[in-house]
């Protein structure tokens, strides 16, 4: 979990199709990259690091301040996909993965 969510945050801040959503997020990253590798820990069912550090993570709610479209949308997918292109080898997990990492995504829009 701790590469991918690194990973993410690698492509997001060097690929110019992410440009937008790398503007969103304050710098350095070093602190949401820890989050986000927490974060995925409990939704992978792993530690719940996350929670036991900020409590239940309240994706939307937490994200409201933020103007979250279809484009920021689909900046953050594209820099998932590449992740999970990268680091998944079996062909079903990284479908299952798409899909859920893709709901994710769409439930976040606030715009």
């Amino acid at each position: 979990m701790r590469a991918m969510a690194d990973r993410f945050y690698d492509i997001m801040s060097t690929d110019p199709a992410a440009k937008e959503l790398y503007a969103m997020h304050p710098l350095p990253l070093d602190s949401i990259r820890v989050k986000f590798f927490e974060f995925l820990s409990g939704w992978f069912e792993g530690p719940q690091l996350y929670v036991e550090k900020y409590g239940h993570p309240m994706l939307r709610a937490r994200h409201l301040p933020f103007s979250i479209n279809e484009r920021m949308r689909n900046q953050w997918l594209h820099c998932m996909y590449q992740t999970l292109e990268e680091q998944v080898q079996d062909k079903q997990l990284k479908h299952e993965l798409r899909q859920r990492f893709t709901r994710l995504a769409h439930h976040m829009i606030n715009q």
